[in-house]
């Protein structure tokens, strides 16, 4: 079976990509090797910055930097590139988050995770190319509905647990699920983004990082851990996506006394759950390491197994053979409505000399 990076299509014959008589677990051995692959063979970036692409509008900024919207003069194409300041990236100590992302963002390959198209960079600048996902955050159109019903949340659920699924397979650690990270294509299915926090974890680590509202017990009291952390935030998310908030954000003015709720596991479970999501949640925010649905021996199949996801077609979803809840206004490709609005921004600053080559010669 061969995996392309338009996975989630069918063929021009109709065949699907995705073929459901093949075992699912022998499909991730398939992508497995692929990644792997990819991942023992990482290429450099050349110098060119953003030679041959026209600037076009910003999608979003932060800390880092911004990411803007570009178009390749010569092919026409369209893309969504991360802009990181080499400065703030020292600065702040990301350097090896950084080459890390770049790597991660090279290597996979999977119908709801964004991946690398290319990479550059300059004197000041390190560039990642994405593609353009065009209809907007997850975040913004959940804000604007306030809440989804018990389906609308399962279809976008079952695509990131398969996406969660994947990265653990590839023993890559995701931590940092949210909303704000869940783009949705044209087409109205997701894109998993931002991979800054992602690392490569054989068994365990003990890095502090993470949204605080999301951050699971372990990370807060600074064990070692593994993918428990990304079943945790999932059930966080789970939780947001049906009731409208996440389960600790009543204590998000005061983030110590947050993490306190956070490690004793208090939270109030909503009425209008049903059953099944109650029990779901209930057994993805455990506390309770031996407890945490995702941990246990049966892994993540405790999740996938679940009476909430009972009638899931997970070979459906991978082939994208189901109109979704909510497909985003796109007039064309420089459609940037889905996106909040940004001033447009100053020029890029130009130095005279490569800034801190050493720590990015095989970026």
């Amino acid at each position: 079976m061969s995996i392309s990076h338009e996975k989630g299509r069918q063929s021009q014959q109709g065949e699907k990509l995705f073929n459901p008589s093949i075992e699912y677990d022998d499909l991730l051995l398939k992508l497995k090797e692929e990644f792997n692959k990819v991942w023992d063979t990482a290429k450099t970036s050349p110098d060119n910055g953003l030679e041959g692409f026209d600037e076009l509008a910003t999608l979003g900024a932060g800390s880092f930097g911004r990411v803007i919207l570009v178009k390749n003069r010569q092919t026409g194409n369209y893309y969504a590139v991360k802009i990181l300041i080499k400065d703030q990236i020292v600065k702040t100590k990301q350097v090896t988050h950084v080459h890390t992302e770049k790597r991660v963002l090279s290597s996979i390959r999977f119908p709801f995770l964004i991946h690398l198209e290319f990479s550059s960079k300059d004197f000041d600048y390190l560039y990642l190319g994405l593609p353009f996902i065009n209809g907007g955050e997850l975040f913004t159109y959940h804000r604007k509905v306030r809440k989804f019903n018990e389906k609308q949340a399962r279809f976008y659920a079952s695509q990131v647990y398969m996406g969660l699924e994947y990265l653990h397979g590839m023993s890559l650690l995701y931590r940092d699920l949210k909303p704000e990270n869940i783009l949705i294509d044209s087409k109205g299915y997701i894109k998993i983004t931002d991979f800054g926090f992602a690392k490569k974890v054989e068994t365990r680590t003990m890095t502090l990082c993470g949204t605080p509202e999301y951050l699971a017990p372990e990370i807060i009291q600074s064990k070692p851990y593994g993918t428990s952390v990304d079943w945790w935030s999932y059930g966080i998310l789970l939780y947001e996506l049906v009731a409208g908030n996440s389960p600790f954000s009543p204590h998000n003015k005061d983030v110590m006394m947050m993490y306190t709720k956070i490690c004793d596991g208090e939270y109030k479970m909503p009425t209008f759950f049903s059953a099944p999501l109650k029990d779901l949640i209930d057994n993805l925010l455990q506390v309770d390491l031996s407890k945490r649905f995702g941990n246990l021996v049966n892994g993540n199949k405790d999740i996938k197994n679940h009476a909430w996801f009972k009638n899931v077609d997970w070979y459906g979803l991978l082939n994208q053979d189901f109109a979704a809840p909510f497909i985003p206004r796109v007039t064309n490709m420089e459609d940037v409505s889905n996106f909040d609005r940004f001033p447009d921004p100053k020029p890029l600053h130009r130095s005279k000399t490569n800034r801190h080559a050493d720590l990015f010669v095989d970026f």
